[in-house]
């Protein structure tokens, strides 16, 4: 599966950002898929998670309750809606695929592949 992230951009402390993950290849819409970030100097953080159904869905403790992850299949690409923004909300934000021998839930990086190229979001104070 190949996935490009979009729609990062420049946001004001308290506002709202949706990203966008499109995937492509083969059986892209069987994969859970997932967001993750990456802030200058830290290490990628996990950021949430959603089966390939959309049924089942995890977040990161970060990010809960203002962010929400939601996917539509019959466009093959998953969503990231980021509200109540925080500065500290500020990375890279990365798309990423569950490998198939991997446990649900699992926030580790180890455990997903394909990553995007990744979006830009910046949130000034």
């Amino acid at each position: 599966v190949q996935l490009q992230a979009s729609g990062g951009g420049l946001v004001q402390a308290g506002g709202s950002l949706r990203l966008s993950c499109a995937a492509s290849g083969p059986s892209s819409e069987n994969y859970a898929l997932a967001w993750f970030r990456q802030a200058p100097g830290e290490e990628r953080e996990f950021v949430a998670a959603i089966s390939w159904s959309g049924g089942r869905i995890y977040y990161g403790d970060s990010v809960k309750p203002r962010f929400r992850i939601s996917r539509d299949n019959s466009k093959n690409t998953v969503y990231l809606q980021m509200t109540s923004l925080k500065p500290e909300d500020s990375a890279v934000y990365y798309c990423a695929a569950l490998k198939p021998t991997r446990n649900w839930g699992t926030t580790r990086n180890d455990d997903f592949t394909s990553w995007g190229q990744g979006t830009l979001v910046t949130v000034s104070s």
